[in-house]
This record gives structure tokens, C-alpha cells and sequence, in this order.
């Protein structure tokens, strides 16, 4: 048995090409794809002719609505998930929804509500719970070899930040902000390996760089967003081309207070020269930390007992992994096809998703009200059960 599934949203600047190229042939079928702009459908056609017979559609209703798809990939901006995926369990489709789940904590529990009340499956694409090197400082943490943990830091260093100055990701009223579209990711793999939920978070950032820069693209033109992954966008503030408005955060610093007593700091910096996510986890026996995240030259360093930093007690060297994103991607598109035709609970929680968002919200809101510190809003039990339990109700 395959499933028949349909892909909305094809730009290949967003996720469709992962999808498209990733999806495991013996246990899925591309049956629609929709895209409200031609020229996107158009690049669509170019880039994979095999799928030359799949219907197109321009209004994501009708896909939908189509009683030939089973399975609904959501791959749009950001703040049309909750819409679409919404109105995808409401129409009795399995959903794979692009992460941040939504751009507000609101829109996050509609969608846990909706999945819940309709039995809908839904999955959210944090693939980061795939890569090797998060999944071997888990291995690492539950072994207990260093301890409880009791405080986490992360260092986010993007060399391609501009990008997302580029095009509407540079704007709160389509994003809210850059914890969610970027950082959603950091704060999920903090809660996961720490164990616990942030509960209160405060806040401190600001757009300092990008903002300064000259030249910006007029709101008709097109934006180039390959150049900033080129040494062409070095230095900052010499950049051309960035949007002409403006109001998210080129660098934040985000307190978090979990739920088990562990506190977390997540530091995001989109004019860095050199990228990589760095974690260090640190308990009552020792500190983990990774050396490179999903690419190149990456080890993990651990440390059991006294001395110095260049000298960890065990380190473990990584090899390195074929496919985007260190290989995760194919991997969470089939644990995504398990999840509908075995009933595999995947490693992604729709809930640790809305938590991910949740802690990014009220961190925008804290850094925007002269760091004041805020509460995480609570998620109904029932939600929370529900989706324990494999989403099936007791």
C-alpha cells in the first residue's frame, strides 16, 4: 500500500525540493501539488519531470478537496499553516506541516485542537531530532554519564542570516519572529535532550546590522536569497539587495526556565561570519558539547572530570552523512510515511512543536517590552494526553 499525497506550496527556496526528491517511492505516491504562482509550478515541472502526470492546482482548497489525496504536505510561509493545516484535518487528511507550526501560540492550539478533535494525524518537521550529532548527545545524556543536566547553552552562528532579510521572513507580521522561523528548531532539541518545557522565559534583542545597510531592493523587485550563502555577502553591513522593510531581530538572547528546573540560554546571531549550532549541556558529572553540527569536520567532546577544554575525556568523531540537512530529511519523510501506514510514533511531538513556538513567542514579546520576563501559556491536558498516546484517545 502507498500513500497518495499532495504537496502544497512548490517554491524551491522554501522545503518542496526535500520532499520531492526525499520521499521514500515504495511507501508514497505524489498525486497533486498547488502553488498560487505560475512561475514556481513552472520551476516545478523543469526540475522534476517525472512527475509530469501529478495534478496541479492554484487554490490549496482544491487539492484538499481532492478525494484522491490522502496525505497533505504544507511547505508555504509561515504564517498560512494554521489555515491550511487546519482545513487539512478538517477535510480528514493526514498532515506533515513545515515547522514553526504556526506564528502564534494561538494558532498552534487550534491546530493541536483541530488534529484532536478530528483524529487527523499530524506531524511537524523538525528534523533536527533526526541528525546523528543531536541523536548521539542524547545517547550521551541518558546514559547518565554526565549527570542531571541542570543548565543548557546555545550558540547559533548563521553566516547566511541575511537571506532571511532578504524576503518576507524580514517582517513580524509574517514570521513574528526569527526564535520561531530559525530558532524553533534550537529551543525543541533543548527541551528534548534537557528533559523539560520552558515555563517562563525573558529576553533581550534588537535589529543592529542589517538595518543600516544601503541599497535595499525595491517591494516589486524579486530577491536574490542565494547570494547570501556565497562569500558575496560578506561584510554585513556592505550588503545590497535586503528588503525595504525591516522590524525582526538580527540578534536575540533568550532566558528559558524549564519545567524540571534545568535553565537554558539560546543565543541567535544572523550576521556571524562562520555558521554552526552549538550546544553544550551541562550536568552534576560533567559537560557534553558538539564540535560542528550536520556538516564537515564534527566531533562530540565530553568531559567526566576536571581539566581543560582542549582536552576532553572522550570525544567521538562523527562520519560524514549523504543527503540534506546531515541526511535527516529523508529520514523524517519516512518516519513520516511509518507514522500513517504502521502507526510508528516518530520522534517528533506535535506538542514539543507548539512548546518550541511558545517559548519563541513570549521571547519576542519579553525582548519587545524591555525584557519582561513572561509565562508560557499551558496546554490543555486531553492535548497533551492525546498526543502521548500515539494521537489516540484513551
Amino acid at each position: 500500500m502507498k500513500i497518495k499525497f499532495g504537496v502544497i506550496g512548490v517554491n524551491p527556496q522554501l522545503r518542496a525540493n526535500f520532499i520531492f526528491a526525499g520521499f521514500p517511492r515504495e511507501k508514497g505516491e505524489l498525486t497533486a501539488v498547488c502553488d498560487h504562482d505560475p512561475e514556481m509550478v513552472e520551476v516545478f515541472r523543469k526540475t522534476y519531470p517525472e512527475f509530469a502526470e501529478v495534478k496541479v492546482y492554484s487554490n490549496y482548497k482544491d487539492l484538499i478537496e481532492d478525494p484522491g489525496v490522502q496525505a497533505v504536505f504544507i511547505a508555504v510561509r509561515d504564517q498560512y499553516h494554521e489555515e491550511m493545516a487546519v482545513a487539512a484535518l478538517e477535510a480528514g487528511k493526514s498532515v506533515y506541516l513545515e515547522k514553526p507550526m504556526a506564528i502564534t501560540i494561538e494558532g498552534c492550539d487550534h491546530i493541536l485542537e483541530t488534529a484532536y478533535q478530528t483524529g487527523s494525524k499530524l506531524m511537524v518537521g523538525h528534523n533536527m531530532r533526526y541528525m546523528d550529532f543531536v541523536l548521539k548527545m542524547k545517547e550521551i545524556i541518558d546514559s547518565g554519564i554526565i549527570g542531571e543536566i541542570q543548565t543548557v547553552w546555545c550558540r547559533h552562528f548563521i553566516s547566511y542570516g541575511s537571506c532571511y532579510f532578504r524576503h518576507w521572513c524580514s517582517e513580524q507580521k509574517n514570521c513574528t519572529g526569527l526564535l520561531l522561523q530559525k530558532g524553533a528548531h534550537d529551543i525543541d532539541i533543548i527541551h528534548w535532550l534537557a528533559g523539560g518545557y520552558t515555563e517562563r522565559v525573558t529576553a533581550m534583542g534588537r535589529l543592529s546590522v542589517y538595518n543600516r545597510t544601503t541599497g535595499r531592493r525595491k517591494a516589486d523587485e524579486k530577491p536574490d536569497r542565494q547570494v547570501s550563502f556565497t562569500d558575496a555577502c560578506w561584510p554585513p553591513l556592505e550588503l545590497k539587495g535586503l528588503s525595504p522593510v525591516m522590524d525582526v531581530e538580527d540578534h536575540s538572547m533568550l532566558l528559558m526556565q524549564l519545567s524540571n528546573g534545568v535553565q537554558a540560554s539560546y543565543e541567535q546571531c544572523m550576521y556571524a561570519p562562520d555558521a554552526e549550532r552549538n550546544y553544550t549541556f551541562i550536568g552534576t558529572r560533567g559537560r557534553v558539547e558538539n564540535i560542528g553540527d550536520y556538516s564537515g569536520n564534527r566531533e562530540i567532546h565530553v568531559w567526566t572530570q576536571r581539566g581543560l577544554r582542549n582536552k576532553p575525556d572522550i570525544v567521538y568523531h562523527l562520519k560524514d552523512v549523504q543527503g540534506t540537512h546531515g541526511g535527516s530529511d529523508k529520514v523524517i519523510l519516512n518516519a513520516f510515511f511509518d507514522f500513517l501506514l504502521e502507526d510508528r510514533i516518530p520522534a517528533v511531538s506535535p506538542v514539543a512543536a507548539r512548546n518550541a513556538v511558545a517559548a519563541g513567542v513570549m521571547g519576542h514579546e519579553s525582548m519587545r517590552s524591555g525584557s519582561m520576563p513572561k509565562d508560557i501559556p499551558p496546554l490543555r491536558r486531553e492535548l497533551i494526553e492525546y498526543f502521548e498516546n500515539g494521537q489516540h484517545k484513551k
